[in-house]
């Protein structure tokens, strides 16, 4: 099982998957924390551009990896007043310096009450959603004027607000066309053993989902940055949603999706072994079955090698 801190794939984790779905991945997802470390990531950087991937880095300014809480050192009030700055720019000329195309994301799912940088926890209603935007472009502006033209930003928001308000609307959290080059979605099926609920179909997230992203931000392109179902829940079989949801994704129902990533991650939930999530697709034979037919079958509507434009 995999550590909590999203950070620790490795090549033989990319190679790994590949051979079982039977396709090559084009980027990389991980995530850099700033309780780890503020320096850029340039070590799994560089591997996964050894693979011919672009890395697709989650910058996490966050002091711990629990959830449901506001963060005791990298508030967003603190964000705004330039307490980071040295280490964004910083942070920036490594990106910068590696020279090749990443695609970058902070402030995930900002509408989702389990990240520290949700309205909920920064002042909620009224000045919640207002200081997201506030350090969002502050953090990009930041990194722009070191330079960091390699860099591409994803706004990512989850399909569902979390809590279900008016102010905790995605839409209220979107820093503007001009602060993301792609806009994304996490869509998940139930992420634990024990989940009852989130049990719909992917298709059924999209519809709720889709038009609403469309609408807010109807020049950008939409990639599906986190999807997954828990392989053990007794509420939703694995394979048949992500079945259902492949099919989808590929049927040119939703023509802005130009690209998805499956969470194929694990993680501990409590002190009992059976209650740990477990999205990996080569952990179970009907679900490996799925990607690696799914992914063959519609193989002339997938592009494994990146277009990286020219500078």
């Amino acid at each position: 099982m995999h550590d909590p801190s999203e950070h620790d794939v490795t090549a033989a984790d990319v190679v790994g998957y590949e051979l079982a779905v039977g396709a090559k991945t084009t980027w990389v997802y991980f995530s850099a924390n700033w309780f780890e470390s503020r320096d850029f990531p340039v070590a799994i950087c560089n591997w996964v551009r050894d693979l011919g991937k672009i890395p697709y880095v989650r910058l996490m300014l966050r002091s711990d990896v629990d959830q449901k809480h506001s963060d005791k050192t990298f508030t967003l009030k603190k964000i705004i007043a330039g307490n980071f700055d040295d280490d964004l720019r910083a942070w920036a000329r490594g990106a910068k310096n590696f020279g090749s195309p990443i695609l970058i994301e902070w402030g995930t799912e900002p509408n989702g009450k389990w990240f520290s940088w949700n309205g909920k926890w920064n002042g909620g209603a009224k000045k919640g959603p207002q200081e997201y935007i506030g350090a969002y472009r502050h953090i990009v502006d930041l990194i722009r004027g070191e330079g960091a033209g390699n860099l591409q930003w994803v706004w990512h928001v989850n399909w569902l607000d979390e809590p279900e308000r008016k102010w905790n609307a995605f839409e209220n959290y979107f820093p503007g066309e001009n602060y993301c080059d792609w806009v994304a979605l996490s869509a998940y099926g139930p992420t634990t053993p024990m989940t009852r609920d989130g049990t719909e179909s992917f298709r059924f997230k999209m519809r709720e989902a889709y038009p609403r992203l469309r609408k807010l931000a109807p020049n950008k392109s939409i990639i599906i940055a986190e999807f997954g179902c828990d392989l053990h829940n007794k509420h939703r079989d694995a394979a048949g949603w992500a079945k259902a949801a492949l099919d989808d994704l590929f049927s040119g129902r939703w023509p802005a999706i130009i690209g998805f990533c499956w969470w194929n991650e694990g993680w501990q939930n409590d002190n009992l072994k059976r209650h740990d999530s477990d999205m990996m697709v080569q952990h179970d034979r009907e679900l490996t079955r799925v990607f690696h037919d799914g992914l063959n079958q519609h193989r002339a509507k997938i592009q494994e090698t990146p277009i990286i434009a020219s500078p």
